[in-house]
């Protein structure tokens, strides 16, 4: 597999940024957009709004995407009263999910419920294969009634099919540092490595590791100091992957400039075990500012696909 595909969405204040888009790439650093950079796929289910993407190619070489359930665009100013408080501990108790063999069709959407009244919203979902246990792990960042509704932490559900799901465990969290959001997991060398935004006590993203999926997870202080003058509470949403030459690009969301400017930003790592990352602005880029999404790798034929893939505004 030799090209790169981004779903993610746009932070617009109109309801059409917060739906599904597609970005491809010959080599992981140059990105075009796909459909003519109109949204691939749209919510007309929960909050009609998708946000903070995450796909997956299964075992069976299937696809899988999963979204936040929110719309900013149409909640914020009417049903959350411009509160991002009301957002997090009232916001939606589902995953969004969309499930494709090829990825141009595309299943229905569905509601995935995997909170209930214990649950704020649930935020950011990522997915990955636990080789271990032969199963995938689905983990995201909420609110819990356990510690009165205070700082968020990292949840997960398995599953073997998304079709059905396991009761939600509590993933990590760091109560008396601050919250956690954002999470994405990597396997390397049988050790899985968790980003995870922390919010506070450092206000920028952390990196971990651990021998197993659930943990327990250590903190790679070596990250720790290849971030530092990174400028804290502007930097969100690690999404990261394996470049051709066997590098590791991750890419954070730079979110401290006006809404539609917002994009990610990449570092580049010779390996993953260091911790150590390395801005490259200067090796990429891209169409418009892409916002919160996961890169997949894919086929020569599926960048063909999608590069030809052109579908009516109007059509749903």
């Amino acid at each position: 597999m030799s090209a790169y595909l981004f779903v993610h969405f746009k932070e617009k204040r109109t309801p059409d940024g917060e739906q599904v888009y597609f970005g491809i790439s010959k080599d992981g650093f140059n990105w075009e957009s796909v459909n003519d950079g109109n949204p691939v796929l749209w919510s007309y289910e929960g909050d009609k709004g998708v946000r903070d993407f995450t796909i997956t190619r299964t075992k069976d070489n299937k696809f899988v995407i999963m979204a936040t359930d929110l719309s900013l665009a149409y909640g914020m100013p009417y049903k959350y009263e411009n509160s991002w408080t009301k957002v997090s501990n009232e916001g939606s108790k589902c995953l969004v999910m969309w499930k494709s063999d090829d990825l141009i069709h595309w299943s229905n959407q569905t509601m995935v419920k995997l909170g209930d009244e214990n649950y704020g919203c649930l935020w950011a979902p990522d997915i990955i294969y636990d080789s271990k246990n032969k199963d995938y792990i689905v983990h995201w960042s909420s609110s819990h009634s356990d510690n009165n509704f205070g700082p968020k932490g990292i949840f997960y559900s398995r599953t073997k099919d998304f079709n059905t799901f396991s009761a939600p465990k509590l993933l990590y969290r760091r109560d008396n540092e601050g919250p956690v959001i954002d999470s994405a997991m990597y396997e390397e060398d049988g050790i899985f490595y968790l980003f995870v935004k922390s919010e506070a006590n450092p206000s920028r993203v952390i990196l971990l590791k651990s021998d197993n999926a659930t943990g327990p997870f250590e903190r790679i202080t070596a990250f720790d100091e290849s971030m530092k003058d990174l400028e804290e509470g502007l930097y969100e949403a690690p999404t990261a992957f394996k470049t051709s030459d066997g590098k590791w690009c991750l890419m954070l969301d730079f979110y401290g400039c006006g809404a539609e400017g917002q994009g990610y930003i990449p570092f580049l790592s010779n390996d993953i075990s260091t911790g150590i990352f390395t801005r490259a602005d200067n090796e990429f880029s891209f169409p418009y500012g892409f916002k919160h999404g996961t890169v997949l790798t894919i086929t020569d034929s599926e960048y063909e696909r999608l590069s030809n893939y052109h579908k009516p505004v109007s059509e749903r």
